[in-house]
């Protein structure tokens, strides 16, 4: 259980990592500044209970990092899975540039292909070894 926590928070923190470019959200989350991240952190360090009656500002820049966090990721999932299928998928498939009727047979082996390989004779068997 604790290795798929340390997968998926590594994951994450990949897919955060990875450039989003043309893959970012319309909408941006507002941008936050280090200092606020900062102060949301040490704030939400040093009082874990009920931190967000007694301090709204830090539990309101802490959603907007969790937002901006997960449309980071988001990008970088969606560039990684176009990555991926542009890599892995075939440039052309059968069915396209096929033209003209389709053929009978695919038995395309001639008479001379069906008969058996050539092979030398059998060497005696040995009557001192055992079988």
């Amino acid at each position: 259980m604790f290795f798929l926590l340390r997968v998926a928070f590594w994951l994450s923190i990949v897919l955060v990592l990875l450039p989003s470019g043309k893959y970012q959200a319309e909408s941006q989350a507002p941008a936050i500044g280090a200092a606020d991240a900062v102060s949301a952190a040490s704030a939400a360090v040093s009082d874990m209970s009920g931190f967000c009656e007694r301090q709204p500002e830090a539990c309101q820049v802490g959603g907007q990092a969790a937002v901006a966090f997960g449309q980071r990721a988001q990008a970088g999932a969606r560039y990684l899975f176009d990555l991926l299928q542009d890599s892995l998928a075939p440039a052309q498939t059968g069915s396209i540039g096929r033209s003209g009727p389709l053929p009978q047979s695919q038995n395309t082996l001639t008479p001379a292909d069906l008969n058996p390989e050539w092979r030398g004779p059998m060497p005696p068997k040995d009557p001192r070894r055992p079988t």
